[in-house]
């Protein structure tokens, strides 16, 4: 149903613009006067303003059968219940940080913020000279 719907809007298209372009310039638009041309009669004129108006009727219409049709089969999600991507372990000697039983996110980052402070070397409590080594 989708495709036929595609391939009548896309006929839709190409014959609008065909027809856009068919009719005369009366502004100068874009600087190209419409001269004298094989339409150039008034009831050219109103032919093909009533068929602009038709095709672009039936453009809307496709368009908006086409974005029902693409959202008919769609269900709502939500992404808090999709599974969550699997994690590899990290790489040298890192603990893993436990999940947080009570609390949030900032009380697990504050733990091993902790941890990792107390695995680090302590600071120096003056002025040092630097060590080669």
């Amino acid at each position: 149903m989708q495709t036929v719907v595609i391939v009548v809007h896309l006929m839709i298209v190409a014959t609008l613009i065909a027809t856009v372009l068919l009719q005369k310039s009366e502004g100068g638009g874009l600087g190209v006067g419409g001269g004298a041309g094989f339409m150039s009669s008034r009831g050219t004129a109103n032919l093909l303003t009533r068929t602009t108006a038709i095709l672009a009727g039936g453009f809307f219409l496709t368009s908006l059968l086409l974005s029902w049709l693409a959202s008919y089969d769609r269900k709502p999600s939500s992404i808090i219940d999709a599974n969550p991507a699997s994690q590899s372990r990290p790489a040298g000697g890192a603990t893993p940080i436990a999940p947080p039983t009570s609390g949030g996110i900032l009380d697990s980052l504050k733990k091993s913020d902790e941890l990792q402070q107390q695995q680090a070397p302590a600071a120096p409590t003056g002025p040092e000279a630097p060590r080669s080594q």
